[in-house]
């Protein structure tokens, strides 16, 4: 374990400061100073470079994928830069200033003509996690909550008739609540219930199998990609529910052998995949060892055999 976390210390600003966090014992005040850092040098910087005067990022809120606004704030957020960094901020303002539609969602083009599931619960976690203040965020919460389906999940195609909650669409969701929930302190019953009713919908699936079949919904849903943008993963999926310090279920069994399964000899997970689309810059290469694979599975590791 020592090789391994030496590995991940040896990485990014962005993986050093969360496995200081998550995988040792270090105070908050030290692995907070290598968080810092993120803003001025290695992957955060870089990113941060590449915002426009007027806020964007690649001159557009949602597209190009994965270039836009929407997306490389979701990027700076997983990274971990500090709340209320002002360049983030400025970011925030144009996505809830231009995307609010009077249906209290985010419809980022008039075209759409509803505010859109996936993209509202997206924005919501990364105005959360930013600690942007606008009375809006609440409407957008209870947008989401108005959209919860009958099995517990979320959909952007419920619109269209849809009656089974997507996966991708549910985690980015479930995401979004979580960050309001740790940001705002409004720990609502009907916020613990959405969050609650939608992790169950994912355990009736055991994160990535039917629920009539058994069979693998998609194989996909077992590779580690990073980042995720909108997809669905089932290691996403595991490092939410750590995160949250869910119950550990034991429908979470089989994902939890995936993640098993898949480490290398040499204590660490690949790459194994990546979402199609324009890039600022590559963090990782695919069938290559992955700090950030690594980082979250061991961190859902240690949640899932803490005593």
């Amino acid at each position: 374990m020592n090789k391994t976390l030496n590995w991940l210390l040896d990485g990014d600003p962005s993986i050093r400061w969360q496995t200081l966090r998550d995988l040792s014992e270090t105070p908050v005040d030290e692995y907070e100073k290598v968080r810092a850092e993120i803003a001025v040098q290695g992957w955060g910087a870089e990113l941060l470079s590449k915002q426009d005067p007027s806020g964007t990022w690649a001159g557009g809120l949602y597209s190009p994928k994965w270039i836009s606004t929407t997306y490389s704030m979701l990027l700076l957020r997983r990274l971990g830069l500090q709340p209320e960094h002002p360049q983030a901020l400025k970011g925030c303002a144009l996505l809830i200033d231009k995307g609010f539609y009077q249906d209290g969602g985010i419809a980022f083009s008039k075209s759409w003509g509803r505010g859109e599931t996936c993209v509202t619960g997206m924005v919501l976690s990364i105005l959360s996690y930013f600690h942007y203040q606008d009375e809006r965020i609440s409407r957008l919460v209870e947008h989401l909550l108005e959209h919860q389906m009958e099995d517990g999940g979320w959909n952007c195609q419920s619109y269209k008739g849809a009656t089974h909650s997507s996966f991708h669409t549910t985690i980015s969701v479930l995401e979004g609540l979580r960050e309001f929930e740790k940001t705002f302190n409004e720990i609502t019953a009907e916020v613990q219930k959405a969050q609650q009713t939608g992790r169950e919908f994912l355990l009736q699936h055991r994160l990535f199998r039917s629920s009539r079949t058994g069979e693998i919904v998609k194989p996909v849903f077992t590779r580690f990609s990073f980042p995720p943008r909108w997809h669905y993963d089932i290691l996403r999926v595991l490092d939410y529910f750590q995160e949250c310090n869910a119950e550990r279920d034991n429908r979470l069994i089989d994902a939890i052998e995936i993640v098993h399964k898949k480490r290398k000899k040499d204590g660490r997970w690949l790459l194994q995949s990546h979402h199609p689309g324009k890039v600022f810059f590559d963090m990782e290469k695919v069938s290559e060892p992955s700090r950030w694979n690594t980082l979250r599975a061991l961190r859902v590791l240690k949640w899932w055999n803490k005593e």
